[in-house]
């Protein structure tokens, strides 16, 4: 029944492929520094022809493949403008669409999940998909009661596609490194294999999007569509239209560039705070700009989608990350080295200078402490540049820190909604968000009794 095992030779030949192909460039790149070609173009030129096949390769299958694609595209930013420009048609297509599964194997899932009868749950279906993600397809209906919903359809054989896609990956990480400076493929690979069972899981899916829903209801900036039905490798839920994420920021006006941007950061920050959950897909599929925000039809709202993977925060974000932005931005680097030590981001094996640490963090956070920030991919491309230089001592401060596990995905999904900022060349006011939805940001003040006190 299912197209993913039968074609799981196929898949595996084009995966592995990807080491050989890689190998072959570098020793075509090590003949052209022999006959006096610069090794900085040389390099360049390798980069690029490995992306391409990279993404080619990624764009045509599912599973793991494209669900790391994905991961990987909203770092698009961080290339060097030349190297990132002629594929990133192709990494926004990832975003978007893949290869649709056959009709009569949608129906057979369908038949096998809602019952023999499922047409009559349904008062029209098309049976062409609506958009395609890495696990599962989307097709567009209309439910027996009349609302238009989005019919997610789960691969058959998905979960075995996922992890042996991602295992294999996973294998030649290393050779992909050097695709995205400054970053580290391998863990993305891991951690992005942890969630395989719970993104699998429509039921969590569904309890994670039905949350979310109840909590944005006639919220004037966020819009989640509600879950109408759910079931083993079904997820039906109300259908929301509006302009693809993708699409503003390949055509879009700075004025929608900008809303976007901001509604994002929003939302990064107050879902967790007011859901005690966090979104943690952050690619721009996941996310429609609908006009009729708060200022009328010409204003805009953000749509959100695919809740598959999410991080549980029962108390919102920690108020470390909040308490330490804080207290960089004050400049007191001794309080902001005794927290990350405290926290596990150094470890006690390690001794690190605490100026050099905040001297360290200071342009990483550069967003936060101006009123309003315009993300570019050119600021993007020099934060990855400098911790991806071997020479510079934000290197060498990076390669000694440590990332605890209960921060992985808050850190990637971070990472990634600043991807998109950059990739939407929005401006942001970014602080604005953090002194809303931030625990720690802003310093708690004195109980009413104590002011009194201090007053008298």
């Amino acid at each position: 029944m299912s197209d993913l095992p039968r074609k799981a030779v196929t898949r595996t030949a084009k995966l592995a492929a990807l080491p050989l192909g890689i190998a072959g460039r570098a020793t075509w790149g090590f003949g052209k520094r022999i006959v006096g070609e610069s090794a900085e173009l040389v390099g360049r030129e390798l980069q690029q022809r490995t992306a391409e096949q990279l993404f080619k390769v990624l764009g045509e299958l599912k599973g793991g493949a494209m669900k790391f694609g994905q991961a990987l595209s909203v770092f698009e930013s961080a290339l060097p403008e030349e190297v990132a420009g002629p594929y990133r048609a192709a990494l926004t297509k990832l975003q978007e669409a893949a290869p649709p599964m056959p009709t009569r194997t949608v129906h057979a899932v369908l038949e096998e999940r809602l019952g023999e009868g499922w047409h009559e749950l349904f008062l029209e279906f098309e049976d062409k998909p609506a958009a395609a993600a890495s696990i599962g397809q989307v097709h567009r209906g209309v439910w027996h009661d009349g609302r238009e919903v989005a019919v997610k359809v789960q691969y058959p054989g998905a979960g075995e596609a996922l992890l042996s896609d991602l295992n294999q990956l996973s294998r030649f990480s290393r050779l992909l490194g050097p695709l995205i400076p400054g970053m580290d493929i391998k863990p993305l690979i891991a951690e992005l294999k942890d969630r395989v069972s719970e993104e699998l899981d429509y039921g969590l899916e569904a309890q994670a999007q039905q949350a979310h829903a109840e909590e944005f209801t006639d919220d004037p900036d966020v819009v989640v569509p509600q879950v109408v039905h759910q079931s083993d490798q079904v997820l039906v839920t109300e259908w929301m239209d509006g302009i693809p994420l993708s699409e503003i920021i390949s055509d879009g006006t700075q004025e929608q560039r900008d809303r976007a941007g901001q509604l994002l950061a929003r939302f990064l920050f107050s879902g967790p705070a007011r859901t005690g959950l966090l979104h943690a897909d952050p690619h721009p599929g996941n996310f429609r700009l609908l006009p009729g925000g708060p200022e009328g039809e010409d204003d805009w709202r953000l749509g959100v989608l695919d809740f598959g993977t999410v991080d549980r925060l029962p108390g919102g974000l920690p108020a470390t990350i909040g308490e330490s932005l804080r207290m960089t931005l004050d400049g007191e680097a001794e309080a902001v080295y005794e927290l990350l030590c405290a926290e596990g981001f150094v470890k006690e094996t390690i001794e690190l200078d605490p100026d050099a640490v905040l001297d360290y963090l200071l342009p990483i956070i550069e967003p936060a402490q101006v009123e309003e920030f315009a993300f570019t991919r050119g600021w993007m491309r020099s934060q990855a540049a400098r911790v991806a230089d071997p020479r510079s001592p934000a290197y060498q401060l990076a390669k000694q820190l440590n990332l605890p596990p209960s921060y992985l995905l808050i850190h990637r999904v971070t990472l990634s909604t600043i991807g998109v900022l950059c990739q939407l060349g929005a401006a942001v006011r970014l602080r604005e968000e953090l002194e809303e939805w931030l625990p720690g940001f802003v310093p708690e003040g004195p109980a009413d009794g104590e002011e009194a006190v201090a007053e008298a």
